[in-house]
């Protein structure tokens, strides 16, 4: 059997890529360069694919693409993730260059299950979302959590993490604040450097999963806290000139070494830079990321830039920012000539080939791209040893019960205490009345009783408030108000008059908690736990240490009064930044 110099592991790196990149067509070389979705069924196996995702099969065989961020739609455990993961790289095998499949996958270690965003952990070890982290404020918490990812990840076949965000939480009602690590700047520099660290280790090599840190150059300044998923969000501002901050979390990723970016759909307004989306916007990616920081990774836009679509039912318009008006072709044109390398959540390559042919993009411009891309092919060992996945290494590897141990002390760590009215810590076996904690988790600390007039204590537990937005996708985003209504407020000013009552909040944003903290008996912060973790805090058999990673606001007049590109900027907050009580 012939063996190409491309396939030699005993080549070096770039002598492999420009093997490899001498053989291919421009038809291949396309395909290379867009990063779509596949859907994984429950059972392991692919489905046919519909008007959202198209069968990946046939994007392999017939489209050449080769880079595919999983979807879940329904609970998939980690063993049928390899073996799916197993049939598309045999799928890729029997191409004619035989160039291997990169599989990503959003975050999916937490408890938010948004399509756009990420995943709930399934079979993979639990943690606090990412805000949770943050609020731990210890790097080797957060470097603990990636190398743990990063293992569960490999054993599946995951070897690119769509995370992490290195965006700031400067505007309170931004959909995404779970997503951040926090809105202190320095502190979520030292956090995302160990979460890089974590993921790819020291250099990245076949046991690294790639991060690829978003969203370039930070997409925290929301206009009125939208999200730029959607036209009504599609502008960043900068009301108190703070563009040079939101930079400075980046800076810490690319020196821990991160490979790949992600800029957001965001159009910076009012900066000097043009108001384009970043993704469209050459000043951004050539100017700024390649040239003043020097960044030579991939770059990979955010999902759906260039192609109209349907998502769950309702029409969702290319996030084409800026440049509405272009058509597909140009957008194309304008995102290479920008300085970006793949285009996700698309498959149409033969777009990319008509440019070449049209000669409005040259034949080495794409090479620049593709040398890129397969660098980090080789570099992941993927044309090597690494294409498959054992499926029963991936079941005994994720969720195994040191790394569940782990996620569950994150969560006890990222609890926030905010109030204490002399209730906390609970004494064990006193009688407590429950609103949305599991009666067969709290029979191991107290006695349960349905009747609150016979309760010692009330524990309850309630999301944070958001604005309901219609519409399959957009529904999954929390935005709007941070206040509780008068009706969402009654029955808990109600019970807290009836009982001493513990409240927890999850805080997957800034909730305004102005109405409660002084009519509850304990006010607590959670970032997506258990009711196992929230328990052994409250009860003491652990201790309380998780400081806020952002100030709760007093009001929605001082939200909507605040700038969003500064963080910590509402007026007399009702906690600060790092408040948390300790027990």
């Amino acid at each position: 059997m012939t063996v190409n110099p491309y396939q030699n592991p005993a080549l070096p790196v770039e002598k492999r890529v420009e093997d490899l990149l001498g053989r291919m067509t421009l038809t291949e070389k396309a395909g290379l360069m867009f990063h779509t979705m596949a859907a994984v069924n429950p059972d392991g196996t692919l489905p046919p694919g519909d008007a959202m995702i198209p069968d990946t099969g046939s994007l392999i065989r017939d489209g050449q693409l080769n880079h595919f961020n999983i979807l879940t739609f329904a609970p998939v455990t980690p063993r049928r993730i390899a073996e799916w993961h197993n049939r598309i790289q045999e799928i890729a095998a029997g191409t004619r260059l035989g160039i291997p499949v990169t599989v990503s996958t959003d975050p999916r270690h937490g408890v938010i299950d948004n399509p756009a965003a990420s995943a709930a952990a399934g079979g993979f070890s639990a943690w606090p979302e990412p805000i949770g982290l943050g609020a731990t404020k210890d790097p080797a918490v957060v470097r603990q959590f990636a190398d743990i990812a990063r293992q569960e990840y490999l054993a599946a076949g995951i070897r690119v993490a769509l995370h992490p965000m290195a965006d700031l939480a400067s505007e309170p009602r931004w959909a995404r604040t779970s997503g951040t690590l926090g809105s202190d700047a320095d502190m979520v520099s030292e956090l995302i450097a160990a979460y890089v660290r974590g993921l790819q280790g020291p250099e990245l090599g076949p046991g690294s999963v790639v991060a690829m840190v978003k969203h370039f150059p930070g997409a925290g300044p929301q206009k009125d806290g939208e999200d730029a998923h959607f036209a009504y969000g599609r502008e960043q501002v900068y009301p108190g000139d703070n563009w040079e901050y939101h930079l400075k979390p980046f800076e810490a990723a690319f020196a821990a070494g991160a490979a790949q970016i992600m800029p957001y759909y965001g159009m910076p307004v009012g900066t000097g830079h043009e108001e384009v989306g970043f993704s469209f916007n050459r000043g951004v990616i050539e100017g700024l990321l390649r040239q003043r920081y020097g960044f030579d990774g991939v770059v990979c836009t955010d999902w759906g830039l260039v192609t109209d679509a349907e998502i769950m039912g309702s029409p969702m318009p290319a996030r084409a920012w800026g440049v509405e008006h272009l058509d597909r072709l140009s957008r194309i044109e304008k995102i290479l000539n920008a300085g970006a390398d793949q285009l996700g959540g698309e498959q149409c390559p033969e777009l990319i080939v008509e440019l070449v042919g049209q000669g409005r993009i040259s034949t080495e411009r794409i090479d620049v791209s593709v040398r890129r891309i397969l660098r980090d092919k080789f570099r992941l060992g993927l044309f090597d040893h690494r294409r498959y996945v054992d499926p029963d290494l991936a079941e005994q590897v994720a969720g195994q019960a040191s790394f569940r141990r782990a996620g569950l002390e994150a969560q006890r760590r990222s609890i926030v205490v905010l109030t204490n009215h002399t209730t906390l810590p609970l004494a064990e076996g006193v009688t407590v009345y429950l609103d949305g904690v599991d009666p067969a988790v709290a029979q191991a600390y107290a006695k349960v009783t349905d009747d609150p007039a016979a309760a010692d204590v009330a524990i309850v537990r309630r999301g944070a408030p958001h604005e309901p937005r219609e519409g399959g996708f957009e529904a999954f985003f929390h935005s709007g108000r941070l206040d509780f209504t008068d009706q969402e407020l009654a029955p808990l000013l109600s019970l807290a008059a009836t009982v001493p009552t513990v409240l927890d909040v999850m805080l997957d944003r800034p909730a305004v908690l102005t109405p409660l903290a002084d009519e509850t008996a304990a006010l607590v912060g959670t970032f997506g736990v258990s009711d196992e973790a929230l328990l052994d805090v409250l009860f003491g058999r652990s201790p309380a240490t998780g400081t806020l990673p952002f100030e709760l606001p007093s009001s929605m007049a001082a939200v909507e009064a605040s700038r969003e590109d500064v963080p910590n900027d509402t007026a007399g907050p009702l906690f600060p930044y790092g408040h948390g009580l300790t027990l």
